[in-house]
């Protein structure tokens, strides 16, 4: 194991209110057993990841986390970790982002926080450069990468006529995801069969509070959906970074790693290392491909400038992984080579169980283990740190009991005999594909 500076506490932050985040969990267990004190942000003092045993904290985080909210409450973290004036006699603490609004909202408030937290020199304008869809879109195009065709619409029926022209179905995602209304039933990402739906989704435009993005849906399939984890570090170099391939996710074929492996893919790395390279970037970044059969290339579906929640996938043989080696860059350690350990397995637990449920026989050719590999690992059960597991699956219990319920009362609620409203049907003039897309078409 490398040598860790164990005077420089770690701060996990995460905004965003899901508490079966086990990324948190990955990064508390990672720098904890390395021997640093780990505080995290939380959104409930009863979540999973408040159980671990590396956890040496927990803090609340603002209810509303504005600008200056989050930097009060960061200071105060600090006050509390650093006792006495902040004269430079101990040294700041590790600052680590776990999802999307964190990232930008910690390059924000970085002036504030200088001298007490350590963080990877980025600024808002370069993360929300990739972080947001949008804009991600239009740095693909500027760079020559290859990404799925997007279109932004501006009203519904150009919605629904940008839908039509893709292909049905089609990918729908808001641009900026953290946005999103807590328990408002949208999803950052979701795949749309009809142009109802389409419709439908682009009238909540307000509610989302981002603009709404239209995808090309490219074929989901065995071994074509891939994943980079890197740390780029203070002088531009990526020694720690590896590709592997997602081999289940929730939802199926849009959604997060169920079931990752550590598998090599040259192609996929050049790809990521170039276009860090052509940013600019430095810190961590989970990177999504999906490879296009037809023609050959991998596409970039999403840059997530923070660790991905599986980041612990890539743990090598000596347990370097992309959080400990921000943590050795930050603090002036060197950072060693990364080893591979292809074959690696990560699997997390809950969503695997949703994802073998809702597709059993989607089966994968197994891959031989090399000689000397690491063995995998699970999300949540951890031998020598049982109570998040044992805490993630009450709170999982009771999370999809609420969600059956709540799905019968509508199912009961649509069965009442109440008239539904009849979909939209576009005059005739308007039902021909090259004039204005029919109400409701799938792809052939």
């Amino acid at each position: 194991m490398p040598s860790f500076d164990t005077r420089v506490p770690a701060v996990l932050v995460r905004l965003d209110p899901n508490p079966f985040h086990h990324g948190t969990l990955g990064a508390a267990r990672s720098l904890g057993r390395a021997g640093v004190a780990v505080h995290a942000v939380v959104e409930s003092l009863t979540s999973p990841v408040v159980r671990s045993r590396y956890l040496r904290g927990a803090h609340l985080r603002p209810a509303e986390p504005s600008h200056a909210e989050l930097t009060r409450l960061l200071l105060r973290i600090a006050d509390r970790l650093r006792p006495g004036p902040a004269d430079g006699s101990s040294p700041p603490a590790l600052l680590v982002p776990l999802d999307d609004i964190t990232a930008l909202s910690l390059a924000e408030c970085r002036p504030e926080l200088a001298g007490r937290y350590l963080l990877p020199d980025q600024s808002p304008e370069q993360l929300a450069r990739v972080a947001d869809k949008a804009q991600l879109a239009e740095t693909c195009r500027a760079l020559g990468l290859p990404h799925p065709r997007t279109e932004l619409p501006t009203s519904t029926e150009e919605a629904a006529a940008m839908a039509w022209s893709l292909g049905l179905p089609v990918i729908a995602k808001w641009s900026r995801p953290w946005l999103l209304p807590v328990g408002g039933r949208l999803r950052s990402t979701t795949i749309v069969g009809s142009l109802a739906e389409v419709r439908e989704l682009y009238e909540r435009t307000p509610q989302a509070g981002s603009r709404l993005l239209l995808q090309e849906l490219l074929p989901a399939g065995r071994d074509l959906d891939w994943f980079f984890h890197g740390y780029v570090d203070s002088g531009g170099g990526c020694s720690t970074g590896a590709t592997g391939r997602k081999e289940r996710s929730w939802p199926d074929g849009a959604g997060l790693t169920a079931v990752g492996r550590w598998t090599a893919n040259p192609a996929v790395d050049t790809l990521a290392r170039e276009l860090l390279a052509a940013l600019g970037y430095r810190g961590v970044c989970d990177l999504d491909f999906r490879l296009d059969r037809a023609t050959g290339a991998y596409h970039l579906l999403d840059f997530n400038p923070r660790p991905g929640a599986q980041f612990r996938l890539f743990a090598d043989r000596d347990g370097l992984d992309v959080v400990r080696a921000m943590h050795l860059d930050l603090t002036g350690r060197p950072v060693p080579a990364h080893l591979p350990a292809y074959g690696r397995r990560f699997v997390v637990e809950n969503y695997a169980a949703l994802s073998y449920l809702s597709s059993p026989r989607r089966r994968y050719a197994p891959e031989r283990r090399r000689r000397g590999a690491h063995p995998g690992e699970t999300a949540w059960f951890a031998a020598d740190d049982l109570g998040p597991a044992l805490a993630m699956l009450r709170g999982w219990l009771s999370h999809v009991l609420r969600k059956g319920l709540l799905t019968l009362r509508r199912s009961l609620r649509g069965a009442t005999g109440r008239p539904r409203r009849a979909p939209a049907v576009p005059p005739p003039s308007a039902r021909s594909r090259t004039t204005s897309p029919p109400d409701r078409m799938t792809r052939r």
